[in-house]
């Protein structure tokens, strides 16, 4: 793999203690017998300290220079290997990146409205948006160069956030798409067949999608009553869930002891799916139409639900399961993601939309940090 030629140190300390690849996760490791997840969580749990206390604070404004009417500029965060964090351009003409707070600006080649949802970081270090109505893909090598290449299936809202597979493929997860669409490691594109898919009723299937400790990717259902995941070998499977309601959950977050719990955007239940597979649902405090877009797991074990533009509470779970709720510093963002840096810091991104100021919020957690190779686990490494 490509991957070699930049070789991090980190990356060979992940290699020495047996956990695999680390982002590329393309040995093998990964797989139904738990080994890899057993390894990393071990690493997880030497950051955890549930007791710890969290800071929110607004590190500072950064200026759009323009912003697109109606729509958002940014949609999805993900993380380089060298700790940059690069804003998914939904409608907007530039790229944008962080690096500690400091943002900076590059071009792309191909621009649409509603273009691109959510990033995936790919085995040699690219990092693919995934195209949402865009009509061909587009990537960011290590290098920093920009390019784009074909798809087999385009269509408008055709998919929304992607995952890395155990074997180094890209799965791109359906949103209305009737049929699944992944890149391979060597760039390969190619459609495979979907066992449940949109229907054509209104509301599309699923949003964004989780990497399983068995190497299982699970679409997180936005609309659908049936579970749909494509396990290690590139079986396709469906399962039931036990609630469900329109645009009931955006997104899921992998917590510490590997469970699945599913971002409420309207739902008024919380839902999760643990190690076994086993679908629950439970109790949440602050429930609202369009609540929580996104979800971050925090270096203490919490995992943090992201505000939408109407939420004014914030939510997150400790490693116990406890819910709880907490005062935001600042409300009405138009939140266009959230990740964990390599500070150990859960940053959340605002695009600024129709304001031409976006915002970066940090929730810091005190005495507990990750270590690089989890920021960068393609367990955790989405928005």
């Amino acid at each position: 793999m490509a991957i070699n030629s930049i070789s991090p140190k980190w990356v060979e300390e992940v290699r020495s203690q047996g956990i695999g690849t680390i982002p590329t996760a393309d040995n093998g490791s990964i797989n139904s017998d738990l080994t890899a997840w057993n390894k990393l969580q071990t690493l997880i749990n030497q950051s955890i300290n549930s007791g710890s206390p969290f800071s929110n604070q607004i590190v500072g404004t950064y200026n759009l220079g323009y912003t697109e009417t109606n729509s958002w500029d940014y949609f999805g965060v993900i993380m380089s290997l060298d700790g940059d964090i690069h804003l998914v351009p939904f409608s907007s003409r530039i790229g944008r990146k962080f690096n500690n707070g400091v943002m900076s600006t590059y071009g792309l080649i191909y621009t649409k409205s509603d273009a691109y949802v959510g990033g995936v970081l790919a085995p040699n270090g690219d990092i693919h948006f995934v195209p949402h109505s865009a009509m061909v893909g587009q990537k960011i090598s290590s290098a920093g160069l920009v390019s784009t290449y074909s798809l087999v299936h385009a269509m408008n809202g055709a998919y929304h956030g992607g995952i890395l597979a155990p074997n180094g493929d890209i799965h791109f997860i359906p949103f209305y798409a009737n049929v699944g669409q992944k890149v391979s490691a060597s760039g390969v594109v190619s459609t495979y067949n979907l066992l449940h898919r949109y229907g054509g009723s209104g509301d599309a299937v699923y949003s964004e999608g989780v990497l399983a400790p068995n190497g299982d990717i699970h679409f997180i259902p936005w609309i659908s009553s049936i579970g749909q995941k494509i396990d290690s070998n590139g079986v396709v499977s469906t399962y039931s869930f036990i609630y469900t309601t329109s645009g009931g959950y955006s997104g899921g977050v992998l917590a510490p002891n590997g469970d699945i719990h599913l971002v409420p955007y309207s739902a008024t239940v919380g839902q999760k799916i643990n190690i076994n597979g086993v679908v629950s649902t439970y109790s949440l405090i602050h429930t609202q139409s369009n609540a929580y877009s996104h979800g971050v797991l925090a270096s203490n074990g919490d995992i943090h639900f992201i505000p939408a533009p109407n939420t004014s509470v914030g939510q997150k779970i400790n490693s116990s399961g406890i819910v709880s709720t907490y005062s935001l510093l600042k409300t009405g963002l138009s939140t266009c993601g959230g990740i964990l840096d390599l500070n150990g810091d859960v940053c959340i991104f605002t695009d600024g939309r129709n304001s031409g100021s976006a915002t970066l919020l940090k929730m810091s957690t005190i005495s507990s940090k990750f270590d690089k190779n989890i920021c960068l686990s393609p367990f955790f490494n989405k928005f």
